[in-house]
């Protein structure tokens, strides 16, 4: 695959939403070795030619970049904040690989937003160079709209996981962020040890560069962390562990707007709810 043929777009789908446009591309991807998707919302003010900061949205086990497009109720507020909103799919497809399909929690639809070092896993699934270096790389080839200068990340779940792990590693490229029920510490639940043992190996020490309570430990960002969690989350306890943020920003100084809802859950009826206020974090730290 050759540069052009990367940042190329084929067309999917296009509805009007809004006042704006919500489409979902595809596209060749060297680093996930196939064709990659991600939808995106181009609010009014994008259409009229305005430059308009971005905020990527990654998504969460089993999912794709369908889920909070069709869910969340996203388009809305960032039609008035003029903000474009994408969300790529969660993880490489189709590579054939053993095993790829036998779990919900590990290969397809499980990419963890980081690059893999194992084979034969390490030939495709590498979302967290695909996030944070080709898909900006299609963004600014195909929409001179985006202000790749101004941009933010969040996510749920496992996309939580990537929005603050990416966050923290890249704080001058994501300049805000925020999630919905991460996985905040993935060294020490069920999903994470399984998916940083398959990906990275069984030396845990690479695995502290994606687990954001040891990223916040040592490298700290400017921003301030907006995290939702529901407290009727039944991940809550076994998976998912905001204490353990808490208590890692609280050591190394990091601003962190941790709120528990009470009696929310891990669906996309607890993101709904909760979504406008996390674009609005965006904007106002992205200064719209």
């Amino acid at each position: 695959m050759n540069d052009t043929n990367i940042t190329k777009l084929e067309l999917i789908s296009e509805n009007r939403m809004f006042g704006g446009l919500q489409r979902v591309y595809s596209h060749s991807s060297r680093v996930c070795n196939g064709i990659m998707r991600f939808a995106i919302y181009l609010p009014p003010a994008a259409l009229e030619g305005k430059k308009v900061p971005v905020l990527t949205y990654l998504s969460g086990l089993t999912c794709t970049e369908d889920n909070v497009t069709a869910k969340a109720g996203a388009q809305r507020v960032a039609s008035e904040l003029g903000l474009i909103f994408i969300a790529p799919d969660t993880s490489p497809r189709g590579q054939n690989i053993p095993g790829e399909d036998d779990s919900y929690d590990f290969g397809s639809a499980a990419g963890f937003y980081l690059d893999a070092t194992q084979e034969p896993w390490s030939k495709a699934y590498n979302m967290y160079s695909y996030i944070t270096r080709e898909l900006q790389e299609v963004i600014a080839a195909n929409f001179e709209v985006a202000d790749l200068s101004r941009q933010g990340i969040t996510g749920h779940s496992m996309g939580g996981h990537g929005a603050l792990t990416i966050h923290l590693k890249n704080p001058d490229l994501f300049k805000s962020a925020s999630a919905f029920a991460p996985i905040c510490a993935p060294m020490q639940c069920p999903w994470g040890e399984k998916a940083l043992t398959g990906y990275l190996g069984e030396d845990r020490n690479s695995w502290k560069a994606y687990d954001t309570t040891e990223l916040v430990r040592q490298s700290p960002s400017r921003a301030t962390l907006l995290v939702d969690q529901g407290s009727s989350d039944n991940f809550l306890k076994e998976q998912l562990k905001p204490e353990l943020l808490q208590q890692a920003c609280k050591e190394s100084g990091q601003a962190l707007d941790l709120r528990l809802q009470e009696g929310y859950d891990h669906s996309y009826y607890f993101i709904a709810s909760f979504i406008e206020d996390h674009l609005r974090h965006h904007a106002k730290n992205l200064s719209i």
